[in-house]
């Protein structure tokens, strides 16, 4: 889409929430339809629900939002209800709930999509926060998206031969950046109150600052990560916090997750395809202990959430935050790797279009990037529209990630978007990259 979803007429932007809808559910049917009834039925490891519970699930919140809400419509299946609420549920109860089983729930999904369709005909689009710029709709077009990424992560845990195919990444890639950057001292606008489909998290926009530090131009690549292990790192517990070195021990961690030694070279298992770990990607599935542990190795540390949006978003020639690292238009494949294109992380260093004013690559896209933060609200901030999207998670044990992952579709990732997690968790597309405090002085080029 080239112009902004608040500059569309009412037709025109009938016409691209039913396109969004259209498209999110091809990708949602295209995970599920990989594989068998009874690997859609399977709980594939205690982290995640089985697939057909994220897809009933994507279904009753498109059915409660849409339909019941915005439509006004009665129930279809108000009995299920409570087997989707996933608060009410955690992952490693779902199995044992009386779920909709997988030809059930593809029919639940039609009907639920035909009522939506036909609500998004006559919805006024404006009146109430819920329909301005046709939030709602794109609030459902971005949780399916993210289950979908959910339901790719589960792929990556099934056992067995591989079900998803895709390219690999090809992309323009520069081989000439330095390592880091200088990022100056100073204020910047963090967050949005203007992007319309942005979450309750990513509100409201408000002036941030930070001390002037070097980032790095690049994620941390699985070289850089293979010369950790190669050193002693996972054993020695100098690099690692008090909590991550008992995580380490009691995880008996020795190497990213899926990695596994065979004639003395690391492989990986990808969806299923044993292969050696390529050099030059971005290190994937490490949690924030083991980012944090390398990071302290290196003579560094992590971003917080702060710099690594003032790095994604911050422009010094004019001062204003972009949407994005390369300005304000939507993403095209010229500028990351986003959306399930392919099954892997580009090369540290592609898409040198999608890099920031300062030279940083890949802030969108390829890996999740781990930050030192927290979870908390910005000042100002409202839930919207329901407290559990956001607001029950704040203070809890989670660190902010940032930046999407190959797995990320666009609509559900811009430079302000939060997303959060334990920080134990592994089986997320995530990785990292480090920074470090700038001395007093200190210029570009002496670092």
């Amino acid at each position: 889409m080239s112009m902004p979803i608040t500059e569309l007429g009412t037709a025109a932007l009938r016409e691209h929430l039913a396109d969004e809808l259209v498209r999110t559910r091809a990708r949602s049917a295209a995970l599920t339809d990989a594989v068998d009834d009874g690997e859609l039925v399977r709980q594939h490891s205690r982290l995640m629900s089985p697939l057909v519970w994220d897809l009933a699930h994507i279904g009753n919140q498109e059915e409660l939002w849409l339909v019941r809400d915005v439509g006004g419509r009665d129930p279809l299946r108000a009995d299920i209800d409570h087997l989707y609420d996933a608060v009410k549920h955690s992952r490693p109860d779902r199995p044992a709930l009386p779920l909709l089983d997988p030809t059930q729930t593809r029919r639940y999904l039609g009907e639920v999509r035909g009522k939506v369709l036909d609500v998004l005909e006559r919805a006024p689009l404006t009146g109430r926060p819920l329909l301005e710029h046709g939030f709602a709709f794109g609030m459902i077009v971005q949780h399916e998206q993210q289950h979908d990424e959910t339901m790719l992560a589960t792929h990556q845990l099934r056992v067995g031969p591989a079900a998803l195919h895709a390219p690999v990444p090809e992309p323009e890639r520069s081989t000439d950046s330095p390592a880091e950057v200088l990022v100056p001292a100073g204020e910047f606008t963090m967050g949005t109150s203007t992007e319309p489909w942005a979450l309750d998290n990513e509100r409201p926009a408000h002036r941030a600052c930070t001390g002037a530090y070097w980032l790095d131009t690049t994620p941390v690549t699985n070289r850089d990560y293979q010369a950790f292990l190669a050193d002693g790192g996972y054993d020695d517990p100098r690099w690692w916090s008090e909590r991550g070195w008992a995580h380490r021990c009691g995880a008996a961690l020795v190497a990213p997750q899926f990695w596994y030694l065979d004639g003395g070279s690391w492989w990986r298992n990808r969806f299923g395809i044993m292969e050696p770990v390529p050099p030059e990607e971005p290190v994937m599935h490490v949690s924030f202990f083991e980012a944090q542990a390398y990071a302290a190795w290196a003579g560094k540390r992590l971003p917080t959430e702060v710099e690594w949006e003032k790095a994604a978003r911050f422009d010094p020639a004019t001062g204003r935050s972009r949407r994005f690292p390369w300005g304000d238009k939507d993403p095209t494949p010229a500028h990351a790797n986003l959306g399930q294109r392919h099954l892997q992380p580009a090369a540290a260093g592609s898409y040198p279009a999608g890099a920031s004013p300062l030279g940083v690559h890949q802030l969108i896209g390829d890996v999740w990037e781990w930050t030192s933060s927290g979870f908390s609200g910005y000042p100002g901030f409202v839930a919207f529209p329901y407290r559990e999207y956001s607001e029950v998670f704040f203070g809890g044990d989670y660190r902010m990630l940032r930046g999407g992952s190959f797995g990320t579709d666009a609509a559900a990732c811009r430079g302000t978007f939060r997303n959060w997690d334990h920080p134990v968790r592994r089986q997320i597309f995530t990785g990292f990259r480090c920074a470090r405090d700038a001395s007093p002085g200190e210029r570009p080029g002496l670092g």
